[in-house]
């Protein structure tokens, strides 16, 4: 489903990402896991083709296709949606036209109606500009919405358990949880709440723009929990030596 090949990203003349490479199979869950400022959501946004992610070696490919040179929308097209660790305000965009938008619909269908219910969306929130005064929780509830309206195959998830409740937790991982069977999907996680609701099938840990190590999820989010990411920095130390 994704295919990333020794990838090198630069923003502002700066290298963020250096020799990534991975695969993530078609309806297939992956987790990556690493510390803040580590290039988690670097490679989100570079899969995604933000402008501002300079792709200077390397290349992505999705559903076989190559999207390395593609624009954002057209990789939205072939079925890739993302939920952002921070989603921007959007003033005078109500969420419920977005839904419907985003849906390809004029009024709110059933799937969508049925998100709304699942995710806890208020008819207050619906005719609210887009996470204007909006909570953490609130946000993230109403980004997952979105990227689950338009049915996307592949679903980059950056950080759907950072600053949210237990209660928003439960409904969040409830939703993705339902939403994500026999998809695709790579999850991004600091501290890994998610995975009471997810399970995924491969992890893998991204220390200083490079992934160093893949395996089984359980095992390698037991020693993150046991140890912190200092093994893991012990590990790309080796790696760089």
């Amino acid at each position: 489903m994704l295919r990333i090949e020794n990838l090198h990203v630069e923003v502002g003349g700066k290298l963020l990402l250096r020799e990534v490479n991975l695969e993530v199979g078609e309806g297939e869950v992956h987790v990556l896991f690493g510390p803040n400022g580590s290039g988690k959501s670097s490679l989100a946004m570079a899969v995604i083709g933000h402008p501002s992610y300079k792709l200077v070696e390397g290349r992505i490919f999705f559903k076989g296709v190559d999207i390395t040179e593609k624009p954002v929308h057209e990789r939205v097209k072939l079925g890739i949606g993302v939920v952002f660790q921070n989603p921007p305000r959007i003033y005078g965009v109500k969420l419920k036209d977005l839904l419907n938008k985003l849906a390809g619909e004029r009024e709110l269908g059933d799937g969508v109606l049925k998100l709304i219910d699942s995710l806890n969306i208020s008819e207050d929130l619906l005719s609210r500009s887009v996470n204007v005064g909006f909570s953490g929780g609130e946000v993230k509830r109403c980004e997952i919405a979105q990227a689950l309206a338009t049915n996307p195959d592949f679903l980059i998830l950056d950080e759907p358990d950072s600053g949210v409740d237990l209660e928003n937790l439960e409904l969040i991982g409830r939703e993705l949880s339902r939403a994500l069977r026999g998809k695709s999907a790579l999850v991004i996680t600091h501290h890994g709440h998610i995975l009471r609701y997810l399970k995924p099938s491969r992890a893998h840990v991204m220390i200083r723009g490079t992934i160093i190590c893949s395996g089984e999820p359980d095992r390698i989010f037991e020693r993150i929990v046991s140890d912190g990411y200092r093994w893991c920095e012990k590990c790309s130390l080796m790696r760089r030596g």
